[in-house]
């Protein structure tokens, strides 16, 4: 019997300058936290996997970065596409992860690695991919690299994603980092922001 042929989706283009410049967009969105980062020439990624969601991981993730997909990403393509491009190995359990995929729908910040006070860094990153940035119920972000509060709108998030960030902030500095993206644009939300309603 015949297997299925799978295609694998491209990766970066030029992968030296094209993580160079996905690199520089990511590190400007976790310096200034609630503006919107606009990825120059995500890759395309595989199955349910958008661009912005792709170019992080390609730029971020490694062999020893291991990563963890929610059941609507743990698919053979999106596998196959970390696994060739990235090499990073994919996890059972959310503890054993440092870097996460989501569904904004779907989205719980429970079981992921918060780091210790000795070791705050060992935490995990969570993405969540969102319908949109930029629309939805505006919040008031507070905290470091942003200037007085900043109004920003994410799609899609409940009031119990919420109240779920307020309790991780409350441990900073440990806690997780989120990553917003929608399309080929990201929004980083680190552990030291506060969020109000």
């Amino acid at each position: 019997m015949n297997q299925p042929v799978t295609v694998l989706a491209p990766g970066l283009a030029d992968p030296g300058h094209d993580a160079q410049r996905l690199f520089r967009a990511v590190l400007d969105a976790f310096a200034h936290p609630g503006r919107i980062a606009s990825l120059p020439d995500p890759p395309a990624g595989p199955g349910t996997i958008c661009p912005a969601t792709a170019g992080y991981l390609l730029t971020l993730v490694d062999r020893d970065t291991p990563l963890w997909l929610a059941p609507e990403f743990d698919l053979p393509e999106v596998r196959d596409f970390v696994r060739f491009h990235a090499g990073a190995p994919i996890v059972a359990e959310r503890g054993e992860a440092t870097f996460a995929v989501l569904a904004h729908d779907t989205a719980s910040l429970d079981g992921f690695a918060i780091g210790t006070d000795l070791y705050p860094d060992r935490s995990a990153t969570v993405v969540i991919e969102v319908p949109v940035l930029g629309a939805g119920a505006t919040r008031r972000w507070r905290g470091p690299g942003i200037d007085g509060q900043a109004a920003v709108a994410v799609g899609g998030l409940g009031t119990d994603f919420w109240q779920a960030w307020a309790d991780n902030h409350a441990l900073f500095p440990c806690g997780v980092d989120v990553v917003f993206t929608a399309g080929s644009h990201l929004l980083a939300l680190p552990r030291s922001i506060a969020v109000e309603g």
